[in-house]
């Protein structure tokens, strides 16, 4: 028998009866200058009547998507009020339908305005020059990926993080050979690859993740670097002195805004946000925050009773889909697992970019293929140079 999905139901029929109002589609509007070129003008009519197919399409599309993607918002909600009381969830919690997939004609691109862009994404050029403008801040660079990946392994391990979840994660997130200043979109070094979000380094930390570590956990970042000063001497213990100056105006701005991820969001988008950002790139303070990032979803897990260590994969869906929803996957059954589909962890854009999840579309295959992943490209140099890293401080502990 199949499950009724009373909330999408709901949604939908609003939606069919609000587009049977639409009695027209509204286009760009302007005459056509006589001077212009007869090829350009066929190409301005070509392009009004893809626009109005484009449009009617995409209109048919909503009055499923929107209804669709709003009953997982509801569901999402309704599951973290069972998460803040401790109740299990069941079948009946999620959306068990695949979300709807547009397959009609793609946006065409305005001959009048040239190529369509997207808007445009900050890279560490950016960082680095909001950082010294607004804070006066130039990170100090690790010497070499080696020297990070040494901070790197010795602070997880400290924290109580295992070699498996920060070797599989550092390769599934960073390609297996990234850099400590990997940027998502730009993993390979090639001409026509461009940014595709602020995520930096080992664990892919975006933007707002750094502000949002500061403004909750910003004090811990503070004593470690007081614990470092006061064991260095000279002119390095003046550098750490600095730093810890202005690691606390970057708190003190992380603190304008209530500690909420949308309003950390916000500021990310700020000149002193991006700014902010370029922390990832210091070799005192970068390592900090890639292992608070895993450590706050390990200690999430623990919080909910969960005593069993996590393995990298489930980590890594902590990670991707944020702690709650994360938690929810690893801790169904795999029956639950095979059923439901990996949209319910998702807010609509981003799933919509993740392709991983769209072709991985129930939280099994999803699990199955990160892990797949994961052991494959653990396998590369990056990885390999990571796993020994650890290998050095585990000896030593």
């Amino acid at each position: 028998m199949k499950r009724p999905m009373t909330i999408f139901a709901r949604n939908l029929r609003a939606a069919v009866c609000a587009l049977s109002a639409v009695t027209m589609i509204a286009l760009p509007q302007g005459s056509i200058a006589e001077a212009q070129p007869a090829d350009l003008t066929q190409k301005i009519a070509e392009y009004r009547e893809k626009l109005a197919e484009y449009t009617k399409a995409r209109a048919a599309y909503e009055v499923v998507a929107g209804p669709y993607w709003a009953a997982i918002a509801e569901k999402r909600a309704e599951r973290a009020a069972k998460r803040h009381k401790k109740e299990r969830t069941t079948l009946d919690d999620y959306v068990l339908e695949q979300p709807p997939v547009y397959s009609g004609p793609p946006k065409p691109e305005d001959p009048e305005k040239g190529r369509i862009g997207e808007e445009y994404m900050p890279v560490v050029a950016d960082f680095l020059k909001n950082a010294e403008e607004h804070f006066g801040f130039v990170p100090e660079r690790p010497a070499s990926d080696d020297q990070y990946r040494h901070a790197y392994a010795q602070l997880a391990l400290a924290a109580g993080l295992t070699p498996e979840q920060c070797v599989k994660i550092y390769a599934f997130e960073s390609t297996g050979n990234g850099g400590y200043d990997i940027q998502a979109g730009l993993e390979y070094g090639l001409p026509h690859e461009r940014a595709i979000s602020t995520a930096l380094g080992y664990n892919q930390l975006l933007a707002t993740n750094s502000i949002s570590l500061l403004a909750e956990v910003g004090d811990k970042f503070v004593a470690a670097l007081h614990e470092k000063a006061e064991a260095a001497d000279g002119e390095r213990r003046a550098e750490l002195q600095k730093k810890i100056a202005t690691l606390k105006k970057m708190i003190a701005f992380s603190h304008t805004v209530p500690s909420q991820w949308s309003e950390h969001a916000k500021l990310a988008e700020t000149p002193k946000g991006l700014g902010i950002h370029a922390i990832i790139l210091d070799i005192d303070i970068s390592p900090l925050l890639q292992v608070e990032k895993l450590l706050t979803s390990v200690n999430y897990a623990k919080r909910q009773g969960y005593a069993k260590p996590l393995k990298a994969a489930e980590l890594e869906m902590m990670n991707l889909t944020g702690d709650g929803s994360g938690f929810d996957m690893v801790t169904m059954s795999d029956d639950m697992r095979k059923k439901i589909p990996t949209s319910n962890f998702f807010q609509r854009r981003g799933y919509e970019r993740n392709q991983i999840a769209i072709t991985n579309n129930t939280v099994a295959q999803l699990i199955a293929a990160t892990d797949a992943k994961m052991q494959s490209e653990a396998q590369l140099n990056g990885a390999r140079a990571l796993a020994a890293a650890f290998e050095v401080f585990s000896e030593t502990r």
